[in-house]
C-alpha cells in the first residue's frame, strides 16, 4: 500500500483528459473517455511511485466525470486481496474546477450515499468550503491536526533543496503546519521564481502574464504565499491594521479565483486595490 500498488487502493487524482482529445457524448464515446481516464490515472500514479514528493495541482487538471464512472464500475468489484476496497479521491476541491462544472461532483453522490457494504471511499480536501454542499452533507468531517513546526522543518532539511537557514525558516513559516505546503509555498529554492514576490514588484506585468481562464491552481497559489507574506510581515511589526485590510483584499481575491473570473483582471484589480489602499 505505501508503494501505490495495493489492488484494493483506488487512487483518484485530478488529470487532464483535454490532452488526450477527450471530449463531451455518450454511448462509445464515453467508454472510450473512461478507458483514457483510467490511462491517464495510470500514468499519474507511476509518476508519483518514482517521485512521491510531487508538487500541488495546478492548471486545468481535475476529477473529469469520466474518472467518476471508472470509480463507480470498481466499486461493484469483489475485493482482490482485504475484506474492504479503499477509493481515495485526491483534492476533492477539484471535483469542481470551475462555478458550473458540478457533472463529476453529482455523479458521485450516490456512491456516497450508498456504498458498497465492502467500500471505504476518502475525499482529501485542503478547502472543504470549495464542495458541494450535497458532497459534505454525505461525508464525515476530518480534519487533520497540525504538524508541529520541529517535524516540518526535519522533514524540510532531509528532503528538500532550501538554500539557506532564512528560505528554510520562511518555508516552515508558510506551510503553517502542514508538510504539503511546504510544495506549494512560493518561497524560491533550486532556482524556483517568487510568484508572489513578482506580483508584489510588477503586479501589472504579472497579470498580463496570466492566462486568461482557470483562476485556480498555481494562480491561487500565488494568493496563498502573498497572504503568507503579509502575515509574516504583520508577525515582525508591521502597520497590523493596513496588513489586515490587505489580507482581507487576498482572501477576498482568492474566493473569487475560485469561480469562473479571469486572473488577469482579478490580478489587476487586486493590484489596484492594494495600492489604494497603501496610499
Amino acid at each position: 500500500m505505501l508503494s501505490l500498488q495495493h489492488p484494493d487502493v483506488h487512487w483518484f487524482v485530478p488529470v487532464e483528459l483535454s490532452k488526450r482529445g477527450a471530449s463531451g457524448g455518450g454511448g462509445a464515446d464515453a467508454d472510450k473517455q473512461i478507458e483514457l481516464a483510467a490511462d491517464a490515472l495510470a500514468e499519474e500514479m507511476a509518476a508519483r511511485r518514482e517521485q512521491p514528493l510531487y508538487a500541488p495541482v495546478v492548471g486545468l487538471a481535475s476529477h473529469p466525470v469520466a474518472a467518476v464512472r471508472l470509480m463507480l464500475k470498481r466499486l461493484v468489484l469483489t475485493p482482490a486481496m482485504g475484506r474492504r476496497k479503499v477509493f481515495i479521491v485526491g483534492d476533492a476541491e477539484r471535483l469542481i474546477p470551475q462555478l458550473g462544472t458540478e457533472v463529476a461532483a453529482n455523479a458521485l453522490l450516490k456512491a456516497l450515499e450508498e456504498p458498497p457494504a465492502d467500500s471505504v471511499i476518502i475525499l482529501t480536501a485542503a478547502d472543504p468550503n470549495a464542495l458541494l454542499p450535497t458532497v459534505l452533507s454525505r461525508v464525515v468531517l476530518i480534519r487533520v491536526a497540525r504538524i508541529a513546526d520541529s517535524a516540518v522543518t526535519a522533514f524540510a532539511q532531509q528532503n528538500l533543496g532550501f538554500g539557506s537557514k532564512a528560505e528554510l525558516t520562511q518555508g516552515v513559516t508558510a506551510a503553517d503546519g502542514c508538510i504539503g505546503k511546504l510544495f506549494a509555498t512560493d518561497t524560491p529554492r533550486s532556482g524556483q521564481p517568487d510568484q508572489a514576490a513578482r506580483f508584489m514588484e510588477a503586479p501589472l506585468l504579472y497579470a498580463l502574464g496570466q492566462v486568461p481562464f482557470q483562476a485556480r491552481g498555481g494562480f491561487t497559489d500565488m494568493l496563498d504565499a502573498l497572504a503568507d507574506k503579509l502575515r509574516s510581515e504583520a508577525k515582525r511589526g508591521g502597520d497590523t491594521e493596513k496588513l489586515v485590510e490587505a489580507i482581507a483584499l487576498v482572501m477576498d481575491a482568492r474566493d473569487l479565483a475560485q469561480g469562473n473570473v479571469n486572473p488577469q483582471l482579478l490580478a489587476a484589480v487586486l493590484a489596484e486595490d492594494l495600492q489604494a489602499m497603501r496610499r
